[in-house]
């Protein structure tokens, strides 16, 4: 059978700057070699710009972004609030100034003028995924056991505070990648989701819309196939079925109830990174059992691993076709 394949290209831009992913993170040029060689190799569809993408919105509210060691990548380590009293009225960051947001908008901007045939995309991250960086997850992780209420407001003013973002995004003449993998089990229990998240993912999913036009994918890593009903609750036309959950169940319940909404299926990148390709053929061939007989489907890699060679990529599409 026929199916799109398209690699998710963010740290793994790094391997074609040439430098680490913390160098090629912090520096507009080496970001912009980085992601326009990609897709000239690739010819990927969207390219995300960035390397480190969940920890734009943190550091723009004044995180602090690690120096990772060797080729790691960049995180945030210590939470900027120490309480959650602290943090529950944060006003908006100002992309025009704070952390790298104009850097990004401003490389995305190139990317779009230099490859008019590329689906340039900034990423933009849901409210649970932000509280992630800015609380740590051992913190959250309690103020969800016993502080819902306020836990639940404050997701809502993050969702709120991304509107200032995406209309800077619109105003460069970009669009918007959405992702909130913080939020997925077990990080969050299916209920937790659905009283406490779920809320706030609709309103930020439908503003995203507003602004840029259009349906937002809804990109979620983790084992979401017990939250899909949720997640499709958002009127998002784009979900992503990930490696770690019951992938067969996922697309099964997804074109039993919503056939229009597309999927991209995602190999386990490890194997998508290794050095066998009888292996990497074998997970091909698992991926298309999946989607056989189904529209809308599309095949991905996950996060594409920074040593994830090349020749792997061309292999699998050579294989596809």
């Amino acid at each position: 059978m026929k199916i799109p394949f398209n690699p998710s290209v963010y740290e793994h831009a790094a391997r074609f700057a040439g430098r680490s992913p913390w160098e090629v993170s912090r520096d507009a040029e080496l970001m912009f070699r980085g992601h326009r060689d990609a897709w000239l190799e690739y010819r990927h569809t969207p390219v995300v710009v960035g390397i480190d993408i969940y920890n734009l919105e943190a550091e723009a509210y004044g995180a602090k972004i690690e120096v990772p060691g060797g080729d790691g990548i960049p995180a945030v380590l210590h939470p900027l609030f120490k309480t959650l009293d602290e943090a529950l009225d944060i006003a908006p960051s100002n992309p025009a100034k704070d952390g790298r947001m104009a850097m990004v908008i401003d490389v995305g901007r190139r990317l779009k003028s230099e490859l008019p045939g590329a689906d340039v995309r900034i990423p933009v991250a849901g409210p649970f995924s932000i509280a992630f960086n800015l609380r740590g997850i051992n913190q959250l992780c309690e103020d969800v056991a016993l502080r819902s209420d306020d836990v639940a407001r404050w997701l809502m003013r993050l969702a709120q505070n991304q509107a200032v973002f995406t209309r800077a995004i619109v105003a460069a003449g970009l669009d918007v990648a959405f992702f909130e993998s913080a939020a997925a089990p077990p990080l969050m229990s299916p209920r937790q989701f659905r009283t406490l998240e779920l809320p706030a993912l609709q309103s930020i999913l439908q503003l995203t819309a507003e602004v840029v036009g259009h349906p937002v994918p809804c990109i979620m890593g983790g084992n979401t196939v017990r939250i899909l009903d949720d997640i499709l609750a958002t009127g998002t036309g784009y979900v992503v079925c990930n490696v770690e959950t019951d992938q067969r169940a996922f697309v099964d319940r997804l074109c039993e109830t919503h056939p229009h909404v597309n999927v991209r299926i995602n190999m386990d990148p490890r194997i998508v990174a290794c050095d066998d390709a009888e292996t990497i053929y074998c997970e091909v061939d698992r991926i298309l059992g999946i989607a056989a007989g189904r529209e809308n489907c599309l095949m991905g890699t996950g996060c594409l691993p920074l040593e994830t060679p090349p020749r792997n990529i061309r292999l699998i599409r050579e294989y596809l076709a």
